[in-house]
């Protein structure tokens, strides 16, 4: 989120059809999460594409959650580690308290989670950070939570960090396009480990283009239980080198459609090169230069495919 909290206006309780609660945010004009539910959209878009098992005692993993939000993301990753557990080291971006405080007065959102994933939530809230001590389960676990623009909070995190895990769940890139630029996406890029994957629900062509140009191969990641099947469900994104298979666990390689949509003017990026700009001058920018791009209509796009797809 960008912003300051008093600008991100009021958060009404958003239900989503597996039960879960989630929160809609009258600034923003969407929820947080897809209406097919807030828990299987974390699950599928965020823990399973992960590939947790790839980490396990005696190894380190670095997540970093851009935009923390209810917490949905961090929460079902940490229930889904090994047994085995590797170190952890956590950091969270995020803007408006709001969201975490409000999730853990529902009932109904605490009983979704183990005491000790709760705890840690708690902790966040509390007290902005977790540690814990070295212990056979627990490894010199530790958490920290940045409060405040991510673009610039992004900057307090040691530079030498390199992340296993970027989970991106910013409001769309619309909506919110400070955290969906060139120059963001590029720094995030550039803080992925070797075996590194950032996962986001945004299948946005200005996204993927701008992760491509910053070095990363490009992966669809497949709908969540309930969700409504389209031609992409969200993007996987890892350094080129780092021979993660065209096809896995919850993601698939980018079909033919979706290579062609990062050619039209929907590709276009966003750009915020101070890192800096209003949500409003990067989306004025963006349209001048889609004007005068010179790249195909993304409407002719979606007119060909609908054309080619078998009725």
């Amino acid at each position: 989120m960008n912003g300051s909290a008093a600008e991100l206006g009021a958060l009404r309780v958003y239900p989503t059809a597996d039960g879960s609660f989630s929160l809609h945010s009258d600034h923003f004009g969407e929820a947080f999460h897809n209406s097919a539910g807030a828990l299987n959209e974390a699950r599928a878009k965020f823990v399973q594409p992960a590939e947790l098992q790839r980490f396990s005692s005696g190894t380190e993993l670095k997540i970093l959650d851009v935009c923390l939000g209810l917490g949905y993301n961090t929460a079902a990753v940490l229930e889904a580690l090994p047994t085995a557990r590797p170190k952890l080291r956590w950091w969270g971006l995020e803007l408006d308290r709001r969201p975490l405080e409000q999730a853990l007065e529902q009932a109904s959102f605490k009983a979704l989670w183990s005491a000790p994933v709760l705890a840690r939530l708690e902790a966040i809230r509390d007290h902005g950070c977790w540690k814990e001590p070295n212990n056979w389960q627990e490894p010199n676990s530790q958490g920290i939570q940045l409060w405040g623009d991510a673009r610039s909070m992004l900057q307090e995190i040691p530079e030498p960090v390199r992340f296993d895990l970027v989970l991106l769940d910013a409001f769309s890139p619309q909506r919110c396009p400070e955290l969906w630029s060139e120059e963001f996406l590029g720094a995030l890029a550039q803080r992925l480990a070797p075996q590194g994957r950032l996962l986001t629900y945004s299948r946005s062509a200005a996204v993927r283009a701008s992760l491509k140009r910053a070095g990363l191969s490009m992966y669809s990641l497949l709908p969540a239980p309930g969700e409504r099947v389209g031609w992409s469900s969200g993007t996987m994104a890892t350094p080129a080198d780092a021979a993660c298979p065209l096809d896995g666990p919850g993601w698939r390689q980018l079909s033919a459609m979706e290579w062609e949509h990062l050619q039209t003017r929907a590709a276009v990026p966003f750009r915020d090169p101070q890192g800096n700009a209003t949500a409003e001058d990067i989306l004025e920018r963006r349209r001048f230069e889609q004007e005068h791009c010179g790249y195909e209509p993304t409407n002719a796009w979606q007119r060909r495919w609908r054309k080619d797809s078998p009725s």
